[in-house]
């Protein structure tokens, strides 16, 4: 009654998280086939769950066949050593068909979770940058772990569940019938006097619950942001801290008082269901008891409908909330599902080939962009997971860009904030793809070539250098795993960052904190520009590398840049126009077209923005 009266508490806590869910078509057959290779593993799983279930019933049986053997005439001791002997030997089977059960339950959801992570993880990578500047990291995550681990209870503990419940009470109903119909049938009366308030507390459980779940949704998402090093840095800078702690502690307090509540509730119950089945034994000793007197029952008869009893109510509670079992379960499907069914936006063609070794000129030809919608990218009909863009993905950013960048050259790209440099930018490596037009890497276009060819022949080095919280060595060798240290040191050395390195006293094994909090942020962009002189690319994209550095901070990392453009096709973006006096050619957008392009000297000499830009800096 334990185990079966705790899954009809989980079940009554979930009750509002499926309610009014409607299942996509075809989710019990993609279940189906997702499990066909587990066929095997699931068939022994159940047969172990009905063994089990089986001894459950005949255990109370062979105890009223000891008491009818000592309480009659025609008893005899060995008649009860060996009915003795097989109720312990059922004991021992029965433990074995729960270990038996309890691997194979292992195995399944385990290797289910694999599967399905594995699955889910790919596919996210797969998607476009749109993707992911939609989404809410942690709703995401949500799906990578909540709803694959519910996913995973659905052929563990709800089918286990169901299967075993189901056995019980209808072997249980089948013995007690053919036992006592009159004790069956009265004491199956109580059952509503039950289940009829339980429901009620069950509504009530599931309110609670899903308050109790927002409510640590809301915490975490606090600690989150407090606990990283941008979000303690600002509140103590404003000065903030009993701010936060009163708004946390209203949440938590809240949460205690919630966890209180829910836990009266549960034990009332509990409490309810072991009083019912207590009223339903003494109904069958009391109705029994008579009957055996009156020579219609036998004691053991009596002993074995009591103890059938004891196993009945919980099972049939449960079953009463099967419902919310299996729709929890359909609904974790359904929702892995739909991460599963949203098709990445760039794909590579079925012909698509490798970018030829060397290939480094890049052509813009003619090139319009607007931003992709949220209906091509997101997953909008998923829960909290991507937000609308109230249209604005409906307007046009570029227009009929047209420029190349020769092997070899340094061409910059220049202009004020909003004018389409970074998307410009990005385009190259297919972050995003044209919505008209041609881009040409090496002749080819990108949209013709495999995105891993095309990537590996590509370095970029942002901003907001992102590293990895991880060691030095795992943040440079992401680019070049099988790296050895000779190369990491000359890597580091030519981005004029490997004195640094080396004073640290764990060296290349240093772990640089969360996103590089450990490093100044001219040290983090020589470390990201270590990253990509060790990927050694033919093409490097710069897109306002020194953008948020001091005057020290830039001139060492102007020097680091220097090695790394050298003799390579180079595409920068900067707002600091003395970043790009040398390059071999300069473009300048406005309101994502091109408005001028020549050298330094010529945009100085023909007036015009960048000539006003120029002017506006160094006045």
């Amino acid at each position: 009654m334990g185990s079966a009266g705790r899954q009809a508490m989980r079940s009554m806590r979930q009750e509002d998280s499926v309610k009014g869910t409607k299942l996509s078509k075809g989710v019990p057959r993609r279940i189906l086939n997702f499990a066909t290779g587990y066929r095997r593993q699931i068939a022994l799983f159940l047969a172990a769950v009905v063994g089990s279930s089986a001894i459950s019933v005949a255990t109370p049986v062979m105890a009223g066949m000891v008491v009818d053997e000592i309480t009659t005439a025609s008893g005899t001791q060995n008649a009860v050593v060996v009915i003795a002997s097989i109720i312990a030997a059922l004991a021992v089977i029965e433990a074995i068909l729960q270990l038996i059960q309890r691997w194979y339950s292992a195995r399944i959801g385990e290797g289910m979770i694999y599967d399905m992570r594995r699955q889910v993880f790919a596919h996210v990578q797969s998607m476009p940058l749109a993707f992911f500047t939609r989404t809410q990291t942690g709703a995401l995550v949500s799906r990578l772990n909540n709803d694959v681990m519910g996913a995973q209870r659905a052929f563990t503990t709800t089918l286990s569940g169901l299967v075993s419940n189901a056995i019980a009470v209808l072997l249980t109903l089948i013995v007690m019938v053919f036992q006592s119909w009159v004790i069956t049938l009265l004491s199956l009366i109580l059952v509503p006097i039950f289940i009829i308030p339980a429901r009620y507390v069950g509504r009530k459980l599931a309110t609670l619950t899903k308050e109790s779940f927002d409510l640590d949704a809301s915490m975490n998402s606090q600690m989150t942001e407090r606990f990283n090093v941008s979000g303690a840095m600002l509140v103590k800078l404003f000065g903030r801290p009993d701010h936060e702690l009163d708004e946390f502690g209203q949440r938590a307090d809240r949460v205690r008082a919630i966890g209180v509540t829910t836990a009266m509730y549960a034990r009332t119950f509990i409490v309810a269901l072991t009083l019912v089945a207590g009223l339903a034994q003494a109904l069958a000793y009391g109705l029994g008891g008579s009957l055996v007197f009156a020579d219609q029952l036998t004691a053991g008869t009596v002993v074995t409908l009591a103890l059938l009893l004891t196993r009945l109510y919980g099972p049939l509670t449960a079953l009463s909330n099967v419902r919310i079992d299996v729709m929890s379960a359909l609904v974790s499907f359904q929702r892995v599902f739909e991460v599963l069914d949203l098709k990445p936006l760039i794909q590579d063609k079925d012909e698509a080939r490798q970018l030829p070794p060397g290939s480094s000129a890049i052509e813009f030809d003619h090139v319009n962009f607007t931003y992709p919608s949220a209906e091509e990218v997101s997953l909008a009909s998923l829960e909290d997971l991507a937000r609308p863009d109230n249209g604005n993905g409906s307007t046009p950013v570029l227009h009929d860009i047209n420029f190349t960048v020769g092997e070899g050259e340094l061409v910059a790209l220049v202009g004020p904030s909003g004018a389409g440099k970074t998307t410009t930018a990005t385009l190259v490596p297919r972050l995003y793809d044209v919505t008209g037009g041609v881009i040409r890497v090496g002749g080819h276009d990108v949209r013709d070539l495999t995105q891993s060819s095309l990537h590996a022949a590509i370095g970029m080095v942002t901003q907001d250098a992102h590293l990895f919280h991880d060691t030095i060595r795992a943040n440079l060798t992401y680019g070049k795993p099988d790296a050895h240290d000779a190369e990491l040191w000359n890597a580091l050395d030519q981005a004029h960052i490997g004195p640094v390195i080396r004073s640290l006293p764990e060296g290349l094994d240093t772990v640089v904190g969360e996103r590089g909090y450990r490093f100044s942020g001219g040290e983090k962009q020589r470390l990201a520009i270590a990253r990509v002189l060790l990927k050694a690319p033919s093409i490097v994209i710069l897109d306002e590398a020194t953008a948020h550095l001091d005057s020290e901070s830039e001139a060492a990392v102007q020097e680091a840049l220097d090695t790394a453009l050298a003799d390579r096709t180079s595409l920068v973006i900067a707002h600091r126009l003395s970043t790009v006096r040398r390059a071999d050619k300069i473009v300048v957008l406005a309101q994502g077209r091109v408005v001028q392009v020549g050298t330094h000297a010529e945009l100085l000499e023909r007036q015009g923005l960048y000539a006003e830009l120029y002017r506006t800096q160094f006045s």
